[in-house]
């Protein structure tokens, strides 16, 4: 009777030791709660659907929330006004008491077209987000997707570099030296409920999401598939959080294709099912660590009163240069194909030639002179209009920021940067569009394994290019659709590394 009294004594004890164990973990484990809401635009063809989503998650010391959107940025251009970022953070604090530079707002850059009332859709979000706090374990990781992304900037043999665009045409083939780079890295935060079940997704991608749809309908794009793909494909009620990357200069493969009808479905489809293939070697854990370092700097603006000057130039020279030439469209097509199907024998058949020849006639040859000499002056008037395109289209954006620039009255440019760690997960955020070799550049410097630098985020200040391409001559559109000077990238990648530094 000892015996048994003694085991079943041994059994409770190891059976409370267990449930002290338990309880301490989840008194030490983060609580989060996650929350999404439909904010498409209820007009027009809708292909399917934009949202906002919401995570907010908390230690005992601080709270953080991440608010992903499916917008093309948070304020300046699109739907979203400048005012929203401020008005949800003043009401949020109000409400919940969470400080306003512990809020995370990215825009996925996604052209989809939201409703007017997303201000207070978005405030809903995160208040029923903070409503369902759970414990939860966090995991992080990283995947990898190389097929649906490519660097949109071209260097040319001569060294400038153009940009892929719709905006413009691509230049001669023969002209092109090599492309950019790109970052094939996805970077995941894992939270997990403490049943193992996952509540929330954060990933995070470089890739411009502007694919569209074959019917042309309203569409949240490749990164709105990618993350229906995840939530389709993990526990109910899982939210996945997308975060823009540095995606300034990296446009969906294929962009320029004109033999099928542009589809982003198939793209997010491959990014959401590398994100879920990543995801299952992630491990979740007990980890509380949540620190925000948030700091407003001041950058360099851009003067652009010279580099206008220049392209004015170069726009009149190229305007000179245009001749006139006999042939029209009509007639330079049927013959242009005539010219490139035989080199020896074009004008007509070859029996002909032989014929003339034969005589001692010369009229067919002396054809075919006048006709490639038409041929060579109506492509170089084409290429000297496409490269038209080019300079009309980025002097036009020269002119809108240096005359904004002269009303404020201002030369600098204030930017937030916002340094959050959630476990081993590090993530700097920034508010213009910075291209890949600034992500990259910061990733090695970093002195953690998993960092990942997102643009898009709290505010929007237009291309934020590397200083090398912003001294590029007038080719690509991230170097002149920019607020900043070359100066720029030296005093944002200190102060970037000084962040990462005290994360």
């Amino acid at each position: 009777m000892n015996r048994l009294s003694f085991k079943n004594i041994l059994c409770v004890a190891m059976m409370l030791t267990s449930l002290l164990t338990a309880n301490a973990a989840l008194a030490d484990a983060l609580s989060a709660g996650v929350a999404k809401i439909d904010i498409t635009h209820p007009n027009g063809l809708i292909n399917d659907r934009s949202y906002v989503r919401a995570l907010v998650i908390k230690n005992d010391e601080t709270t953080v929330v991440i608010v992903s959107v499916d917008v093309v940025a948070i304020g300046e251009i699109g739907r979203i006004k400048n005012s929203y970022l401020g008005n949800v953070r003043t009401q949020i604090e109000k409400e919940l008491g969470i400080k306003p530079q512990n809020m995370l707002f990215n825009a996925s850059h996604c052209h989809s077209v939201i409703c007017d009332n997303h201000e207070e859709l978005t405030i809903k979000a995160i208040k029923q987000a903070a409503a369902n706090m759970v414990p939860v374990t966090v995991g992080v990781g990283s995947g990898h997707e190389d097929r649906i992304q490519e660097n949109r900037r071209l260097i040319m043999a001569d060294g400038s570099e153009v940009d892929v665009r719709h905006a413009y045409s691509l230049p001669p083939d023969a002209e092109v030296a090599k492309v950019g780079p790109i970052d094939p890295e996805i970077g995941i935060l894992r939270l997990n409920r403490a049943d193992g079940r996952t509540l929330a997704v954060v990933y995070q991608f470089a890739c411009h999401p502007i694919q569209g749809t074959p019917n042309g309908g309203n569409t949240a794009d490749i990164t709105g598939f990618s993350s229906q793909v995840i939530e389709e494909n993990l526990d109910e009620a899982t939210i996945a959080l997308f975060l823009q990357g540095c995606g300034g200069d990296i446009n969906p493969a294929h962009y320029k294709d004109v033999d099928y009808p542009r589809d982003a479905q198939p793209q997010g489809n491959l990014l959401g099912l590398s994100t879920l293939k990543a995801l299952r070697k992630i491990e979740c854990n007990t980890d509380n660590r949540i620190k925000v370092i948030n700091e407003v700097i001041e950058l360099p603006g851009a003067n652009y009163s010279q580099r206008i000057a220049r392209m004015e130039d170069e726009q009149l020279r190229l305007m000179n240069s245009l001749r006139g030439t006999t042939l029209n469209l009509k007639s330079f097509m049927p013959l242009a194909v005539k010219y490139k199907l035989s080199e020896k024998y074009p004008a007509t058949h070859s029996f002909e030639y032989l014929q003339e020849d034969k005589i001692g006639k010369t009229g067919l040859k002396k054809l075919d002179s006048v006709n490639r000499n038409n041929i060579k002056q109506y492509m170089k008037n084409i290429y000297t209009m496409e490269q038209l395109t080019r300079v009309n289209t980025n002097l036009r954006l020269l002119k809108m920021h240096q005359a904004a620039m002269l009303k404020s009255g201002k030369r600098n440019v204030d930017v937030e940067l916002v340094g959050l760690r959630i476990g081993d997960f590090v993530l700097l955020t920034f508010p213009g569009e910075l291209t890949v070799q600034i992500g990259l550049n910061l990733k090695k410097a970093s002195p953690h394994k998993k960092t990942f630098i997102s643009g898009y985020t709290n505010g929007y200040i237009y291309y934020a290019p590397t200083a090398k391409q912003l001294l590029n001559p007038w080719g690509a559109q991230e170097d002149c659709d920019s607020l900043l000077a070359p100066e720029w990238q030296k005093v944002f990648e200190t102060k970037s590394i000084e962040i990462l530094g005290k994360l």
